[in-house]
């Protein structure tokens, strides 16, 4: 990749309700938190790409781009886009063109204000048909289960132990979450807890098994190579990103059991970053529910379709809190994933970034992760729009 676009700076807030403060002091949060850590300031940027899903709706902001000039007193071209990975995309590309030598990338969202409002919103990004049809946003994933026990003919012994491993998902999450300060949820849960939200509801999936709603913002700033080396931080390149489409629908697709927007993303971005797949430890991925976490394992190619739950149920109990897969140790979701650091749509993605990021430069503190010894060289990042319907994978790397 020529011109490979550099991560010098990332930023956040914590995740959670923030029902005393108005998004601009969300934002403004997470963007002074990346520009003191290169000595970046405002005249330095050259473009600004924000997103967000529902600030239209929960806080009556018609204009996002006009809302982040105000915000930041600057006149520089503007765009905004529903989730962060898209804003990273675009950004990437001006880089990459020479258009911008430096771009701010932000995300918000203030989701818990008025839930009951965009309720149906929620519904219509998932699927359309569902919501006619009288489906929750939580459908969909017991459907997609479903049709993943139908598809691979999981019974008896193996169906228990496959919702056994989609508990173990959950409480991996949680047990990381405990590590992050920002984390929306800090507290550790029990195979218990996840059986007993099951059994409750009379679900195959419960409380515990889904990712909450949430309000926060993420920021981060991009420049290219020139201008990395002129400051005095440790650099991160994304050396490779890709993103695929599926339809909207999630009942016309052809494919039930997988993402395949993520598979053809995945395997793209794998191809123009020239990293092996196995190279890669270290991943961020979309657990909007415990099933997506799993399916996106093998969605990755990490594991053969219908086995996640084997390689799960394998690696359990450890110490180290990883997915061994074909002996080789793969860490996901060390900040909690959406599932404990929260899910303010338009922000999840600079999230998975940030904590990307604070992994390779050997900041992520407690939950800080080493390869035999040493710092991860390259980490990845899955993010969705929707149930599957738009998939973005990033690849990071130190060098």
């Amino acid at each position: 990749m020529q011109n490979r676009p550099v991560i010098v700076a990332v930023g956040r807030t914590k995740f959670g309700e923030h029902y005393d403060k108005k998004p601009e002091k969300l934002i403004e949060e997470a963007w002074l938190a990346a520009s003191n850590e290169c000595n970046l300031e405002r005249k330095n940027l050259e473009t600004c790409y924000i997103s967000d899903c529902f600030l239209p709706i929960t806080n009556k902001l018609g204009l996002e781009e006009g809302f982040l000039s105000e915000l930041t007193e600057l006149h520089v071209p503007m765009e905004a886009t529903r989730s962060f990975s898209a804003a990273l995309k675009t950004a990437c590309h001006a880089i990459q063109a020479g258009v911008y030598s430096t771009a701010l990338v932000g995300g918000i969202e203030k989701m818990t204000d008025r839930l009951d409002k965009i309720r149906d919103n929620l519904m219509l990004l998932d699927d359309p048909w569902s919501y006619y049809a009288g489906g929750t946003t939580e459908a969909n994933h017991e459907l997609m289960l479903r049709a993943y026990i139908k598809k691979h003919d999981i019974q008896g012994e193996n169906l228990e132990k496959l919702y056994n491993a989609l508990a173990q998902v959950a409480i991996k999450n949680h047990a990381n979450g405990t590590k992050n300060t920002y984390a929306q949820f800090q507290r550790k849960i029990s195979l218990e807890n996840v059986l007993s939200s099951r059994k409750a509801t009379n679900k195959a999936l419960g409380l515990y098994d889904y990712a909450p709603v949430s309000d926060g913002a993420t920021a981060l700033i991009l420049t290219n190579e020139k201008v990395a080396k002129t400051l005095d931080i440790t650099p991160v390149y994304i050396c490779g990103y890709n993103s695929a489409t599926d339809y909207l629908g999630y009942s016309s697709r052809a494919e039930l059991s997988h993402f395949v927007a993520a598979q053809i993303a995945a395997k793209k971005a794998f191809k123009n970053s020239s990293i092996d797949m196995w190279d890669i430890n270290l991943w961020q991925i979309n657990d909007q529910s415990t099933m997506m976490e799993l399916v996106s394992l093998e969605d990755l190619g990490y594991c053969s379709p219908g086995t996640a739950w084997k390689s799960i149920v394998e690696s359990y109990p450890n110490d180290k809190g990883c997915y061994v897969i074909n002996g080789r140790e793969l860490y996901v979701n060390m900040n909690g994933g959406l599932k404990a650091d929260g899910n303010p749509l338009g922000a999840t993605g600079g999230a998975q970034i940030y904590e990307i990021f604070r992994q390779l430069t050997g900041k992520a503190e407690q939950r800080q992760v080493t390869i035999d010894g040493l710092t991860p060289k390259y980490g990845g990042a899955l993010e969705f729009e929707g149930f599957g319907t738009k998939a973005y994978v990033n690849i990071l790397g130190r060098d």
